[in-house]
């Protein structure tokens, strides 16, 4: 098995992981923006701000206000482009507190996905599972 490959199983495991209160958690649907209250042994724990969307146009613009709109649900999801590993990132949230979101699809495309199901009302749990079936296998 590749370390890459390892390293997202590894992932997973621990986000689905039984923690105490992880069925509260997984039938809770917030009726606001998701918040790390929600959720709270799943952050990642970035406290940077998100860049201003407004610096950038298409979807680099669009990815970066969703992530300011979630920048805590952001922090509860990982990061399929690895950054993790190459660059010390924290979660999906730290893509965007710097430039590397505008240099990366998969950023972007996670970001805009958790964006759309976090106004869809799913719970964080749910939105984890979304991205994790939608990007584990890139």
């Amino acid at each position: 098995m590749q370390k890459r490959q390892l390293l997202k199983l590894i992932g997973v495991a621990l986000a689905t992981a039984a923690i105490p209160g992880m069925v509260l958690a997984r039938n809770h649907t917030p009726r606001g923006p998701v918040t790390a209250k929600d959720v709270p042994y799943l952050r990642g724990g970035e406290t940077r701000p998100i860049l201003n969307g407004s610096n950038f146009r298409g979807r680099i613009g669009e990815s970066y206000r969703a992530a300011a709109e979630i920048p805590d649900l952001l922090d509860q999801l990982y990061c399929y482009c690895e950054c993790e590993t190459t660059v010390g990132h924290k979660s999906l949230k730290s893509c965007f507190v710097d430039l590397h979101g505008a240099n990366c699809g998969i950023c972007q495309k996670e970001a805009l996905l958790a964006w759309n199901l976090n106004r869809k009302g799913l719970s964080v749990l749910e939105i984890r599972n979304q991205v994790d079936r939608t990007f584990m296998n890139i």
